[in-house]
């Protein structure tokens, strides 16, 4: 059976396009600049449900993929993987669009902490936001770090971290009056350090402290 369009459908579906479009562009620059979190903007998050599958498309030229968890309200884009060895032989390298960036061990560090204290809190079934204050956070990592006598030292220290988690959206500062200051563990934190990785945590901590018992015995030795 053939199918005729209407002039009135063909009208309304010429118009629907330039207001896809519309939308198009500010959402790709976001994601292109930074995470998109649903409850940061719910209309760009809507645009993004229902553009998803161009945006996928377009960012694919890119050699990006669009991570998006509708449960969790985030979405981000992230770097195919390398090829494997003998087809990158047959392929031209791209440059990578969203750079890699090194942490150091104690940034590190943190993010196993937090996360671990993510899992631990969303196990327990409660409020949907992790809010630690910066005196919870250096608990947190106490345990791992050198001995010190100097507690304004060790939090100073703790919060040059916590700064540098800021910067890279895994945790954000929220905005109170009163002390002491509090910050949001973001939940796309749970994207990047992942279940298997959390499995082998108690491994990786006890490498950790290994790792730093080393470095306080040549520090006291530099001192000698």
């Amino acid at each position: 059976m053939d199918t005729q369009t209407t002039p009135a459908t063909h009208t309304t579906a010429s118009q629907a396009a330039p207001i896809q479009d519309n939308a198009l562009s500010p959402l790709l620059i976001n994601l292109l600049k930074t995470v998109l979190y649903r409850e940061d903007d719910e209309q760009l998050w809507g645009a993004l449900l229902t553009l998803q599958a161009r945006v996928r498309d377009y960012v694919a030229i890119l050699n990006l993929d669009l991570m998006l968890d509708e449960a969790e309200g985030y979405a981000f884009l992230k770097s195919r993987p390398e090829p494997e060895e003998q087809e990158a032989k047959t392929r031209t390298k791209l440059p990578r669009l969203v750079a890699r960036r090194p942490l150091s061990f104690p940034v590190s560090l943190l993010l196993a902490l937090l996360r671990k204290r993510l899992a631990e809190f969303d196990a327990g079934g409660g409020d949907t936001r992790l809010v630690l204050s910066k005196e919870d956070i250096a608990g947190l990592m106490r345990v791992f770090l050198p001995d010190s006598s100097n507690e304004a030292r060790l939090v100073d220290q703790v919060e040059t971290h916590i700064n540098k988690v800021i910067d890279l959206g895994f945790i954000r500062k929220l905005k109170t009056g009163s002390s002491p200051q509090t910050y949001e563990v973001r939940r796309i934190l749970k994207a990047f350090v992942d279940a298997q990785w959390l499995a082998e945590f108690d491994i990786r901590l006890a490498s950790y402290q290994a790792q730093l018992a080393g470095e306080d015995a040549s520090d006291k030795t530099d001192d000698e």
